[in-house]
């Protein structure tokens, strides 16, 4: 079976940002990659976030009627819905390792959710928070998405 990874707000935004091709052409191959495997998760608060960027950070702005289609679309990546246990994890992690409270949110989330990889850039790339590695998905363009995958969630289990 493969890993399972957390996807982090910034890098759906980047999939649907033409300002930045660069970074586009990249989150489009993470995320054909995740997909293909089934190996993506988010959570409700990522995908509110991308609602939220899409339709009022996003120059320009997307129709609300098509961000909402993208952010339906990313449901079936089984979102993990906000609970009692999550909010206690990350009042842990936020207090453990000074997050912030968005950040210990995804990380409790994708923790949740089984993850072995979190892809943010928000975090500091190859950072552990128990078995779950923070891997930035653009510190190395060269590379495909599944060979750095491999190489994040391999080294998080040696």
């Amino acid at each position: 079976m493969t890993a399972l990874v957390f996807v982090d707000t910034n890098l759906l935004v980047y999939r649907q940002d033409a300002s930045d091709p660069v970074r586009q052409s990249r989150a489009n191959d993470w995320i054909t990659h995740l997909a293909r495997e089934r190996a993506a998760r988010v959570s409700f608060q990522v995908l509110q976030e991308l609602y939220v960027t899409l339709t009022r950070k996003l120059e320009p702005a997307y129709d609300p009627a098509d961000a909402q289609g993208i952010v339906r679309d990313l449901a079936v990546w089984r979102p993990v819905p906000m609970d009692i246990a999550i909010l206690e994890r990350a009042w842990f992690l936020q207090q453990r390792y000074r997050l912030s409270w968005s950040d210990a949110l995804i990380v409790a989330s994708a923790q949740a959710c089984g993850c072995s990889a979190l892809l943010t850039e928000d975090l500091q790339d190859g950072q552990l928070f128990g078995d779950l590695r923070v891997s930035n998905p653009f510190s190395a363009p060269e590379k495909p998405p599944g060979e750095l995958l491999t190489l994040a969630v391999g080294s998080s289990q040696a």
